[in-house]
């Protein structure tokens, strides 16, 4: 049995970002980990010519700050995401210039009735129990003239942020995400939003980084967490073949594994039944690799936005300088779960069949064709990161960070800012490690204590 102040579960951002804080402030800290990798829903993978994929989350912006200070703090490099010529709007199989009015004006509805939403305490709106038993697709049904625009803004919504189709969301929750992230517009935006840069190495990089940093033996890989037990004085975390007593114990993962672990004793009623109601969002990525971008020589960026067909977007995923040309193409909800009834074959040709429509029959020619579904991890379950069902943020809300005696609860899912994004994991971290220190004690300063890791 293994001794410390802290035992976190989870090497993700969330995890990491909790046991630096702690660490720097004097704690001794385990960090148990079920992958043989820290990063949690990040995966860099590199093709034999040096073409680098990130396979999980990849993108950062300009308002995220806590990570670009870790970003900064730990010398890794950034590069603008690649946005030459225009996005291709592809509105009813209507080729256009801009999105209709009528989508642009719901889009603003949905920003404006976002600012509204407190969102550390959503559940507090006065209309919080109407709009948490309204989902996205009643409530845009309702506003709508055409169900073109209703099916625009429910893709570009619920597909691309919470990876769901816009019946299993609420609006509530659209709102506090919209609100956690400045905004559909911010979200949604490369150049000068959420997706403007990505990181040289990928953000698993930057995770190995913050491991690194952190004193030698904290970090224990291939040591998946099947119980907890917990007193009002101890938590004993059984990780593997070890059992580790510590003080406190801060759970980083999201809520569905969370639930999986057995807890001894019985979570209170509210919190174990937060976690049935908070599934991972099911959304399939892929990546194909052609000898060059063609599409800019069509005037086009590779950003593309969709109302029908199995993939909502694509992104222009080259690396400055190659060594080749990356088409990123995203598929949400019961589109990608019609992709994932496919074989490997046939679901590459249904994709590369959808970018030819897109972007030319050149897209066809892809030389290498790469995906990575993480609904079939078995330490994730989905991405990218989980959303409460209707009715849950009213019912259940409050339990969502509040500690069950010595256990803390970090992870995106938990954060008021950025959520759903590495910098709400970072958030989150943060705020379970203070709640740990200022009740276990520890120095004060925060700095951390393996030094900078770059």
């Amino acid at each position: 049995m293994g001794g410390c102040d802290v035992v976190v579960v989870g090497a993700g951002f969330a995890g990491l970002s909790a046991a630096l804080e702690l660490t720097g402030r004097g704690l001794r800290v385990v960090v148990v980990e079920a992958r043989d990798r820290v990063g949690g829903r990040v995966l860099t993978r590199y093709l034999p010519d040096g073409t680098q994929l990130d396979l999980g989350g990849q993108w950062v912006g300009p308002t995220q700050h806590r990570v670009l200070e870790l970003i900064e703090r730990f010398g890794v490099e950034t590069y603008p995401s690649p946005e030459f010529g225009r996005a291709v709007i592809d509105h009813e199989g209507r080729r256009l210039d801009e999105p209709p009015a009528e989508v642009v004006a719901l889009r603003a509805e949905l920003d404006r009735l976002s600012r509204e939403v407190p969102t550390r305490e959503p559940w507090r709106h006065p209309r919080a129990a109407e709009w948490d038993a309204t989902t996205l697709a009643s409530w845009l049904a309702g506003r709508a003239a055409t169900p073109a625009a209703a099916r625009s803004v429910a893709r570009a919504t619920a597909g691309a942020l919470l990876a769901a189709d816009a019946g299993e969301v609420s609006l509530l929750h659209t709102l506090f995400y919209l609100a956690s992230g400045d905004g559909l517009d911010n979200l949604a935006a490369y150049a000068g939003g959420a997706q403007a840069c990505r990181v040289v190495g990928g953000p698993q990089a930057l995770a190995e980084r913050m491991a690194a940093a952190l004193p030698p033996g904290t970090v224990l890989l291939n040591r998946p967490v099947r119980r907890v037990a917990y007193s009002a004085g101890s938590a004993r975390v059984w990780a593997g073949d070890e059992v580790h007593e510590a003080a406190r114990a801060i759970i980083a993962i999201p809520p569905l594994l969370a639930g999986r672990i057995d807890y001894d004793p019985p979570l209170p009623p509210l919190r174990d039944g937060l976690t049935q109601r908070v599934p991972a969002g099911h959304s399939l990525k892929t990546h194909a690799v052609y000898a060059r971008p063609f599409w800019r020589d069509d005037g086009l960026s590779g950003i593309s936005t969709s109302t029908d067909g199995v993939l909502t977007e694509t992104a222009d995923n080259t690396p400055p300088g190659g060594p080749r040309a990356v088409l990123t193409s995203f598929a949400y909800g019961v589109d990608a779960h019609r992709l994932r009834a496919m074989d490997a074959g046939a679901r590459r040709a249904a994709v590369l069949d959808r970018l030819a429509e897109l972007f030319g029959d050149r897209a066809r020619d892809a030389e290498d064709f790469v995906e990575f579904d993480w609904a079939a991890e078995p330490w994730t379950r989905g991405c990218f990161s989980g959303h409460p069902v209707p009715g849950t943020w009213t019912g259940y809300g409050p339990a969502l960070r509040a500690p069950v005696q010595t256990l803390h609860w970090a992870g995106t899912e938990t954060a008021t800012r950025w959520n759903g994004y590495f910098d709400g994991a970072i958030e989150s971290g943060h705020r379970a490690a203070a709640e740990v220190a200022a009740e276990i004690g520890g120095e004060t300063g925060g700095e951390t204590a393996g030094g900078s890791g770059s």
